[in-house]
């Protein structure tokens, strides 16, 4: 009986539809990105902070050539992706225990058109922090050699990364029993750059890390972002790479299927 009274209610606002809903939800969380300035200034200047951390009190240890730089910036790239989603999860959190989302399930809208609202924000969030972490990257020194073809493959995989890390983090909010607990479990997303080949060869791992390092996702796509920037070829890795974002992306949307109607 409700979902009738829902659909007539949505059908006499033809106004609320899926892709205005959506629209609104997305310049809400934009709204409160800029409101929240500390967060959003903290997805940026973390990534660029360990930037000059690896790349100057660690880089000459770590490769006394001074190339280190070259290697380590693709990983800071893909980290920089993950800082910006994880406030995803606490946001949508804290719409579910807040009492937010009971308020738009009475709406004439999709309710489902809030999720997509994080999702999307988060995602533009990103590609803006990922863009600067880059700029940063050329004041630097980091000078890739990548072709527009090439450009264009990077951009697509750091794209699909953000896609994935950001529907993870929006299931993880829905899983949370609070904002808090929410926090913590995205933890562990945030830390799988640090057990792959962003900052070092997996060749110097310890024999026991090193096969856990090369079978996780960040390293296909750490290597294909290299490897595309500086000129040298990817092998399979870009695929193995799309292959991952997909899987993920699956994987955290029927965790949300599942989860948001229980909610």
């Amino acid at each position: 009986m409700s979902a009738i009274v829902t659909e007539r209610a949505r059908s006499a606002h033809p106004g609320s539809g899926p892709l205005t809903a959506s629209a609104v939800f997305v310049g809400r969380s934009l709204r409160h990105s800029l409101r929240d300035g500390e967060g959003l200034v903290l997805a940026i200047a973390l990534p660029v902070m360990l930037m000059l951390m690896f790349t100057y009190v660690f880089g000459g240890a770590i490769d006394p050539s001074g190339g280190y730089q070259d290697f380590v910036i693709p990983g800071i790239i893909v980290l920089c992706s993950g800082y910006g989603a994880a406030s995803v999860a606490v946001s949508v959190n804290r719409d579910v225990t807040g009492g937010a989302m009971l308020r738009f399930r009475t709406l004439p809208t999709v309710a489902a058109t809030c999720l997509a609202g994080h999702v999307v924000a988060s995602i533009l969030r990103n590609l803006v922090a990922t863009v600067i972490v880059l700029g940063v990257g050329f004041l630097l020194g980091f000078r890739p050699i990548a072709g527009p073809a090439e450009w264009l493959g990077v951009a697509g995989i750091v794209l699909a990364w953000i896609i994935a890390v950001t529907v993870v983090f929006a299931a993880i909010g829905l899983l949370s029993s609070s904002p808090e607990a929410a926090n913590g479990y995205g933890f562990a997303v945030l830390f799988l750059p640090y057990l792959s080949n962003a900052f070092v060869p997996i060749g110097s791992l310890p024999s026991w890390l090193a096969p856990v390092a090369a079978a996780q996702p960040v390293t296909p796509i750490v290597d294909s972002i290299r490897a595309l920037l500086l000129g040298t070829d990817p092998g399979l890795q870009p695929l193995w790479a799309i292959a991952w974002c997909v899987g993920i992306v699956l994987v955290g949307a029927m965790a949300i299927v599942w989860r948001f109607p229980r909610r």
